[in-house]
């Protein structure tokens, strides 16, 4: 699994920008990986250095239309904090 496999986007919710001004950044990363490969990926994808990773799974909602009714998908959240001497994500960057 290469690191383009293991981060899938990033999350922009308002909590997510919060964090923007810490060094703290959202992504939903593949179900399977864990927290180092999720640091290697990033590190590798943005050029960073990561200080820690946290990670949750989001379960899925209930969705209705109808009588018809379902749940979405779980996934998993990464929160990833860089290093105070890295710089920050170019991407991130252009959005706060």
């Amino acid at each position: 699994m290469n690191s383009y496999d293991i981060i899938r986007r990033p999350i922009l919710t308002e909590k997510s920008y919060d964090g923007i001004s810490n060094k703290t950044y959202t992504f939903e990363v593949a179900k399977s990986a864990n927290k180092v490969e999720i640091k290697k990926a990033v590190e590798e994808i943005f050029g960073v250095k990561v200080d820690k990773v946290a990670t949750a799974i989001i379960k899925g909602k209930l969705k209705r239309q109808g009588r018809t009714q379902g749940f979405t998908s779980d996934w998993k959240k990464a929160t990833v904090t860089l290093k105070k001497d890295s710089k920050a994500i170019e991407f991130f960057e252009s959005l706060s």
